[in-house]
Parts: structure tokens; C-alpha cells; sequence
């Protein structure tokens, strides 16, 4: 399967496209590289089924053909959100807007992954 994974370079990403590359598929790995490292996934870029893109989600669309989409690019941490307050905002509306419209046009599975920090503060 042809899997496009946003976020691709941070931590839950990088070890998706792994676990994905080594259950056979061909894995595309989108990040801006905000909070991700390439470090993450210096390993995979020599795999002939890795492809990488270091692209914005939220300013321009990305082209391809896949058949499932994994959307995980978020800044994930309170640090991060504090940070990055309107990069977040727009990579969960206009970069989620952007990779469901392509998943409906290729006819592609879609998941979409938070973090727990949604649910506010566990305390309460």
C-alpha cells in the first residue's frame, strides 16, 4: 500500500514509517520540519519504498498518488503549543482541510490523530 504520513519526521511519525516500511508498504513521510528533526529519520532515507518531503501541510497541497493518508502533523507538546501558537492552529484546521481534500479526490483512507492534551487538563 501507498501510505502518505504528515508529520512524518517527528517522533510518533518517524517510527510509523518505520513500522510501515517493515510490514512492506511504501511510505511517503511529509513534515516542515517545525518540530520534527531529520534526524528522526535519517535511518529510512536510504530505503528504496522511504520518500521524504520537507513541505508546509498548511501553505501548499500536496500532489501524489496514495491509497491511506496518516495526518500527525501537530506541534505535540504544551511547549511546542506555547511556541508555535498559530502554526498549530492552522496545521490542525488548514492543513487537516488540505489532506482530507486530497484523500477524497484519490479515494484514500484518512486518520487522524490528536494528542491527549485535547482533553485539557488531566487533573480535572
Amino acid at each position: 500500500m501507498k501510505i502518505l504520513i504528515s508529520g512524518g519526521a517527528g517522533f510518533i511519525g518517524s517510527n510509523l514509517c518505520q513500522a510501515l516500511l517493515e510490514a512492506g508498504h511504501e511510505v511517503t513521510a511529509v513534515d516542515n520540519l517545525l518540530t520534527g528533526s531529520r534526524r528522526n529519520i535519517k535511518p529510512l532515507l536510504v530505503h528504496p519504498s522511504f520518500h521524504f518531503l520537507e513541505q508546509d501541510i498548511v501553505h501548499s497541497p500536496i500532489h501524489g498518488e496514495w491509497e491511506a493518508i496518516f495526518h500527525l502533523a501537530s506541534p505535540a507538546s504544551p511547549q511546542h503549543y506555547s511556541k508555535y501558537p498559530i502554526e498549530t492552529l492552522l496545521v490542525n484546521s488548514q492543513g487537516t482541510y488540505h489532506l482530507l481534500e486530497l484523500a477524497r479526490t484519490l479515494g484514500a483512507k484518512f486518520l487522524l490523530a490528536s494528542t491527549s492534551e485535547v482533553y485539557g487538563d488531566p487533573l480535572e
